[in-house]
């Protein structure tokens, strides 16, 4: 991932940064930086992600309490290399440094780093030499992930090595007089089952943060700026009935009440009963004004014919600013446009920093038509997924909202390969509900982070009876993840994917095999399309 620009503070996003203690993570391209931030935000401390070459001046006006160097691609000892800037050891904050930012450490401060005589990637046990802050509480040896070809090779001054591993001698360093700290191993990720632990002695104990970062507070300072950037005008939602979409709405709601109108289009391309769900949820449940869209025929109008996913993406993403924009301008008065935009949106669109990739263009990021003149309220866009859930646990929206699997914006668009048609559309709904069924059923929904069915554009030669078929084949997709960056095949119970596969083909007319999706994230993406 390459190095992220700070993100802007639209309205109704107050700037954490600014209101709370803060850890701040500098980004030397590891896939597993915006993880950092997201374990650090579990211990109740805000984290941001900046580039690691950000100016001094960018952290004018923060708490910051410490930092944390991630990991990278590079090798320090090689020309051009990454490194801290001088305000970093200028700073006399604690500074926490991870696999290539242990690195950069060593290397800055007068240590010595060569290629390792034998890489390490994978599962390592680490060796506890000497007791120190950042490991108080872990045994002994303890396993971790290593994802590293080069090491430490002699120790700056002023450091001492506190634990080993095979292949490591210096698995930890640290200055604890300074509050310098160095990793050869990954804590953020769950293959290092005590990195928790060891990030909460770097962010509370030797940081000192206090873990004032609640969903309590970010709510009532969410509600807060909100009504100083709204005023007395009134605010239009684009709502999906997703989590993201439901909680930001709510937030508004509860900030400017009847100012805020929330516009669901429904673009035909919605799982088994969803439109009616969130009509009743919004109208009934919540009290909160909705109007509904039925666009069902524009949206499929405009995918007659298409088969390239990027193309569907975009002609839905047209469409559906062109039907919002119609129905926006009935709304007297309006000035602002609230979206459920979360900071992994951001970072899958590229835009969020300067070498981004677009991996897939999300339909909430991007802009708006230079006409409408709506400025954007996005409550969300500091926020994980994890995050939003809990506000909305705070909020108090039902449970089977706040813990919905993410749909895409695209809808079953990208769910059905090749052209998009109403018979496949149903086949595919038909054949989604009884996956989601099965794993309610199983008891496992909230263990997955996505299921769902995909109706490929393949068909297969099957028997049934004493008849030959010639039917499509349903992929089902179940993975499990933190926030969507990364993702694993779930391990589904066989008895539960045998149901799924019976149920499929012999209650869906049309299909004739199911197979199971065991890809994970990366290469694959979570969609297929």
């Amino acid at each position: 991932m390459a190095a992220t620009d700070p993100v802007t503070s639209p309205a109704g996003a107050q700037d954490p940064a600014k209101r709370h203690e803060c850890i701040v993570v500098l980004d030397f391209g590891s896939q597993f930086s915006m993880l950092i931030a997201r374990r650090v935000r579990e211990l109740n401390t805000y984290c941001e992600l900046l580039p690691y070459d950000v100016p001094r001046e960018r952290l004018a006006g923060m708490d910051v309490r410490g930092i944390i160097l991630s990991g990278g691609p590079n090798s320090v000892y090689e020309e051009g290399a990454p490194l801290a800037p001088d305000w970093v050891w200028e700073s006399g904050l604690p500074v926490l440094g991870i696999c290539y930012g242990m690195q950069v450490m060593a290397h800055q401060l007068g240590g010595k780093v060569a290629p390792g005589a034998e890489r390490e990637y994978g599962p390592a046990v680490v060796h506890r030499d000497h007791a120190a802050p950042l490991l108080d509480g872990l045994p002994a040896d303890f396993e971790v992930w290593m994802s590293h070809g080069d090491r430490i090779e002699v120790l700056p001054p002023g450091f001492a090595g506190y634990a080993s591993t095979a292949n490591s001698p210096f698995a930890v360093m640290a200055d604890p007089s300074r509050g310098y700290y160095g990793l050869q191993f990954h804590p953020e990720v769950a293959h290092t089952p005590r990195g928790r632990d060891i990030l909460k002695n770097f962010v509370r104990g030797i940081c000192r943060a206090e873990g004032t970062w609640t969903p309590g507070n970010f709510i009532e300072e969410t509600v807060e700026a909100i009504r100083a950037q709204v005023g007395s005008d009134r605010v239009i939602c684009g709502l999906s009935g997703g989590v993201d979409s439901a909680v930001a709405a709510v937030l508004v709601h509860r900030a400017v009440g009847d100012q805020l109108v929330c516009i669901f289009v429904d673009n035909g391309l919605l799982r088994a009963g969803e439109a009616e769900e969130v009509v009743t949820t919004f109208r009934k449940n919540l009290a909160i004004n909705l109007v509904h869209v039925d666009a069902a025929g524009e949206f499929l109008a405009q995918l007659a014919e298409v088969t390239n996913p990027e193309t569907k993406r975009i002609r839905i993403g047209n469409t559906f600013v062109r039907v919002f924009e119609r129905e926006a301008r009935k709304v007297e008065g309006a000035r602002f446009l609230c979206q459920g935009t979360l900071y992994p949106d951001v970072i899958e669109s590229g835009s969020h920093g300067k070498g981004a990739s677009t991996i897939k263009t999300h339909h909430n990021v991007g802009g708006l038509p230079p006409d409408m003149k709506l400025e954007l309220v996005e409550p969300l866009r500091y926020l994980f997924k994890d995050e939003v859930r809990r506000i909305g646990e705070a909020l108090g929206l039902p449970e089977e909202m706040v813990w919905r699997h993410p749909f895409p914006g695209p809808g079953l668009a990208i769910r059905c390969i090749g052209e998009v048609t109403p018979e496949k559309l149903e086949i595919l709904r038909r054949a989604d509900r009884i996956v989601m069924d099965e794993i309610r059923e199983a008891g496992l929904y909230r263990d997955l982070w996505q299921a769902f069915a995909v109706l490929t554009d393949t068909k297969t030669v099957g028997v049934m009876g004493d008849f030959r078929t010639y039917g499509y084949a349903v992929a089902v997709r179940a993975v499990v993840a933190d926030d969507a960056m990364t993702a694993d095949w779930a391990r589904l119970p066989h008895e539960l994917l045998s149901r799924i596969s019976n149920r499929i083909v012999n209650e869906v007319h049309g299909v004739n095999r199911v197979v199971y999706d065991i890809t994970p994230k990366p290469p694959g993406t979570i969609e297929w399309e």
